[in-house]
């Protein structure tokens, strides 16, 4: 049996592979961990999902996979292996661009899986030189992603893999050639050139986040509204009820607004949406995610049907999610469904920014710090405590006007705090 990359999430649409736990020829139970792979949230173990022996691993350690696509194959007791076709999962991508049905040629791999070549020369037996389509360089999954973030053309890419398959070494080793190129132009010129002190490729997580960052604002028509609301209260209400809870744990400000945004999310379900095939969806649950910087970069676990617990189960729940992101042992549960996200980067003394949507939600609130102004008062000026929201919205989903009125809303429940303690 084939062994495939999960796909875990709405999201997910690639893993990568991090450790293989047993190796070829070994004997495997159903439920013993078979590999360790990462999305762009977590990293995860693969439990083997029947007993028998490995037969072969397809995708090494440090390989990208799309989701579904093959990373090993079981061979179960009693399993005869020519009775179900296989194929490497270079051969099936290059077979869908082809248009060849991979499942009807003769392969010359192991147990007669169909490889890359043999699409290859499938094709050529079946189209003249003239009617040939062009061909792309052939290269790894993860040399081609490794690729595409440097901004890399690997046409004239020299590839060190079987029958010349470009590898994520090669990419490396042209990249830094590239480099040199362009330092030596640099020397060679008059005009003074940056130096670098450190240069690292775009990989993992961060190429995981940095395209789905650049996904977000090319497909989504970003619009960020922008207000200050006065939180004088909020800080008085968090303080009473932390006094109030002696030795329990500190209620924070994301846990007062994550209720606040559960209240307004009700009354408000425009903004609890997303957009997915030409339809837009309201949720039915309100999944609050927060935005959490870790090691590994940004990840963004959820708050499961927010508006259903008290601002004490919120902070619970918090401080589990956080706690395992931060060890980078979420399971995938911590990260699904989720239909708003809370960004906050005022604990960096940041006062204002532009927060991007994580699609395919509706909306994304960012918060930023608190910190004491003069604000005018019944003729004259007192000090109170401001907080700068950017609410920024897909104008494809929400107009104006309803977005504007959100915020102003979540606005007034900073204000007056205390309107939690109303069910509605």
């Amino acid at each position: 049996m084939e062994i495939l990359m999960p796909k875990l999430g709405l999201t997910m649409t690639e893993g990568v592979v991090v450790e293989w736990r047993k190796q070829p020829g070994e004997r495997v139970h159903a439920g013993e961990i078979l590999f360790i792979f990462e999305s762009e949230k977590a990293v995860m173990d693969y439990e083997s999902p029947a007993d028998g022996i490995l037969a072969e691993i397809l995708a090494p350690a440090g390989a990208t996979v799309a989701c579904g696509e093959s990373v090993a194959l079981l061979l179960q007791e009693g399993q005869p292996q020519a009775k179900t076709p296989l194929a490497t999962p270079a051969a099936k991508s290059r077979a869908r661009e082809l248009g060849v049905d991979w499942r009807q040629l003769a392969g010359r791999g192991p147990d007669g899986r169909v490889q890359l070549q043999d699409v290859v020369d499938a094709t050529s037996v079946t189209q003249s030189p003239s009617a040939s389509p062009e061909r792309k360089p052939q290269a790894s999954p993860l040399a081609r992603n490794l690729a595409s973030d440097l901004g890399l053309d690997l046409t004239h890419v020299p590839g060190s893999g079987p029958r010349g398959r470009i590898m994520r070494a090669d990419v490396l080793a042209a990249a830094r050639r590239a480099l040199a190129a362009a330092s030596a132009s640099d020397q060679a010129s008059s005009a003074p050139r940056p130096r670098y002190a450190s240069i690292t490729p775009l990989t993992g997580v961060r190429a995981v986040i940095a395209r789905r960052m650049r996904e977000s604002v090319s497909s989504a028509p970003h619009v960020t509204l922008h207000t200050e609301a006065d939180a004088t209260s909020l800080v008085a209400a968090r303080t009473q009820i932390n006094l109030e809870r002696a030795n329990a744990s500190k209620i924070s400000y994301n846990a007062l607004l994550i209720a606040i945004l559960a209240r307004v999310l009700r009354e408000r379900p425009a903004l609890n949406a997303c957009l997915l095939d030409d339809e837009i969806r309201v949720y039915e649950a309100i999944n609050i995610a927060m935005a959490v910087d870790t090691k590994r970069g940004l990840v963004t676990p959820v708050i499961h049907n927010a508006d259903q617990l008290d601002i004490s189960a919120i902070q619970q729940t918090m401080d589990a999610l956080i706690a395992r992101a931060q060890a980078g042992e979420s399971p995938p549960d911590d990260f699904s469904a989720a239909t708003f996200t809370l960004t906050n980067l005022g604990m960096y003394e940041i006062d204002g920014f532009t927060p991007i949507i994580n699609q395919p939600q509706a909306a994304i609130l960012g918060v930023g710090r608190i910190i004491s102004r003069p604000v005018e008062q019944a003729g004259g000026l007192a000090f109170r405590k401001m907080m700068t929201l950017s609410l920024s919205f897909d104008h494809r989903l929400i107009d104006g006007g309803p977005a504007a009125q959100f915020l102003q809303q979540v606005k007034q429940l900073i204000e007056r705090p205390f309107a939690l303690m109303i069910r509605l």
